[in-house]
């Protein structure tokens, strides 16, 4: 049985998976270290490894070596690890989101997080019908427009965070009153790309899209006042003897996760849905926020999260940008994000007193997209509403607009108020 051709055929699938996850892994450590080096955010060098990975770069100039690594025949494999590290992470990143913040900022920030939702996601939905007529492009010109509009309105806070903590500037006013606007700002953008995704899926049939969007209100319900006072009922059992969750503990919350996942994903919007607003509606759990990190952050960060930016390197592809009409979308693409967002949010808080230099702090780090932007980028490749071109011109302009970050800071922060915290990190004294 054991030398039976089935189990031979499982062996050598195991081992284009394991080679796979090797270089996956390898590549995000390494890329990540090198980029570090040259003054950008270890997460910068994450995302690169990925697209390094992918058909642009490998594949294109080893074929072959990509071929056999990336061989088509474990891609379905590949596929669904990526999509189940996407709940995991999700799940965190509803953990992440502190509304503490708006205590103290609360008129400054719903401005600035308003500024950012409203200014590009009106620039991208005009962009994206004039792009949908100019192209060619099949399918509603209403999905595309709306799909562009909430690729343009993100920012992406868990890696805002991450840029922050590395620059030493997220205790200070500043960086509060930025996290307090983003954490509106994404709120905001997850429930927009829900209710953009049931209106893609329901093909705009109003009946179909009135049930969904009453399925996913239910469900709300029932997670806010059913599912959250018990989990905290039950996390403060657990957690009274050491602060700590038991392995046991850790499969309830697992199982939990992945019960809202299959809950919206029955509803039409995706599993990811679920597993984020699980964590959103725990964030104010502190201990058993804490306890969950210790449990399966580093691993989702160090194992999942380079698979999910791998996935998405794999799907883009520069090859479909051909012609310089391409790449002049491209351009426009990029321009009114950085517009929309930058600029909408820089406005708006300088309308609320921050001087302008600060406000283009602000700016420039709300204007952050990473993660979240793919995220949102492959929902809408999955849903078929973005063509594999207009796939690359979003990824690139989500890999520029967070590029961008740590360079432009660098040169705003000297005579700001957030100076001193950011020389005494040790990104500034690595970076000097």
């Amino acid at each position: 049985m054991n030398g039976s051709p089935l189990n031979a055929h499982i062996e050598n699938i195991l081992l284009t998976v394991i080679i796979q996850l090797i270089v996956i892994i390898a590549a995000s450590r390494l890329a990540g270290a090198l980029f570090r080096k040259l003054g950008q955010p270890q997460v910068c060098g994450e995302i690169a490894a990925g697209l390094i990975l992918g058909p642009s770069l490998l594949g294109s100039m080893f074929p072959a070596v990509f071929n056999t690594i990336f061989d088509p025949s474990v891609g379905s494999i590949f596929s669904i690890m990526s999509q189940l590290g996407l709940v995991l992470l999700m799940f965190l990143i509803g953990l992440e989101f502190d509304f503490g913040h708006l205590d103290d900022n609360r008129k400054t920030a719903l401005s600035i997080s308003a500024a950012g939702i409203v200014v590009p996601f009106g620039l991208g939905f005009a962009l994206g019908y004039y792009m949908h007529h100019e192209m060619g492009l099949q399918g509603s010109p209403l999905n595309f427009a709306l799909f562009i509009a909430t690729a343009m309105s993100i920012t992406a806070i868990p890696i805002l965070g991450r840029i922050m903590i590395e620059l030493n500037i997220n205790r200070t006013r500043l960086g509060s009153l930025t996290i307090s606007a983003a954490a509106v700002d994404d709120a905001s953008g997850w429930i927009l790309l829900a209710l953009v995704s049931a209106i893609a899926r329901s093909s705009f049939d109003p009946m179909k899209l009135a049930l969904m969007i009453g399925e996913v209100l239910v469900f709300g319900l029932v997670m806010i006042f059913g599912i959250r006072p018990l989990v905290i009922k039950w996390s403060r059992k657990v957690l009274a003897v050491d602060g700590n969750l038991s392995l046991d503990s850790l499969a309830v919350i697992l199982i939990l996760i992945l019960l809202s996942a299959i809950c919206t994903n029955l509803i039409g919007i995706f599993s990811i849905f679920g597993a984020f607003f699980l964590g959103a509606i725990l964030y104010d759990q502190t201990e058993l926020v804490a306890a969950i990190r210790r449990r399966l952050s580093d691993f989702v960060t160090v194992f999942f999260l380079p698979i999910f930016f791998t996935y998405t390197g794999l799907r883009t592809d520069i090859g479909t940008m051909s012609g310089g009409g391409m790449w002049f979308f491209c351009g426009l693409i990029l321009l009114a994000a950085i517009v929309g967002k930058f600029g909408g949010c820089a406005l708006a808080a300088r309308a609320n007193g921050v001087p302008w230099r600060e406000a283009s702090i602000i700016g420039v780090m709300m204007n952050t997209r990473a993660l979240m932007e793919l995220i949102v980028i492959n929902i809408g490749y999955d849903l078929g509403v973005i063509p594999k071109s207009v796939f690359f011109m979003l990824v690139f302009m989500a890999v520029v607009t967070t590029y961008m970050t740590a360079p432009i800071l660098r040169r705003l922060v000297p005579s700001s108020e957030i100076e001193k915290e950011y020389h005494a990190s040790d990104f500034a004294r690595n970076t000097a």
